[in-house]
């Protein structure tokens, strides 16, 4: 399997998920796409609120779970298409930091694939948030 471009530096536009969108218009045999885009929250902490993520990851470690997720979900599900990108740098408070894609002949395996891979993302995945406030203090995000 080829190695995929997983991170993007800074926020995941909405020109780029909708170029991703078309490109799979040729892929015939696809009945149903799922996508699942997590934008970042202006989170109240301890009454600061958050302004932005500052993400980095250990891309190495990242990148060999990433392509364990990958084998998994295209072994659990039947799946034609799947794709995760996830966003490095500074992402402000309402742009997108995590996109994932998946396609499939039909609709019910991509609403399960969707929901694992992104729960194996966030919980197996070393990627790192550091959650910047308006006040320019920080805190490290906890993952949930």
């Amino acid at each position: 399997m080829s190695k995929k471009t997983v991170f993007i530096q800074g926020p995941i536009s909405a020109e780029f998920i909708g170029n991703s969108i078309a490109k799979h218009q040729s892929k015939t045999t696809i009945g149903a796409h799922n996508i699942f885009l997590g934008q970042v929250r202006a989170d109240a902490i301890e009454g600061n609120f958050v302004s932005a993520i500052d993400y980095t990851a250990y891309e190495e470690m990242a990148n060999e779970k990433l392509d364990e997720i990958r084998e998994r979900a295209f072994a659990q599900f039947d799946l034609i298409c799947m794709h995760i990108y996830h966003s490095l740098g500074v992402v402000k408070a309402g742009e997108i930091c995590l996109f994932v894609f998946v396609s499939a002949t039909r609709r019910k395996q991509v609403y399960a694939a969707t929901e694992a891979i992104v729960n194996w993302v966030k919980t197996e995945v070393p990627i790192f948030g550091k959650e910047l406030f308006e006040n320019e203090t920080f805190t490290w995000k906890k993952n949930n």
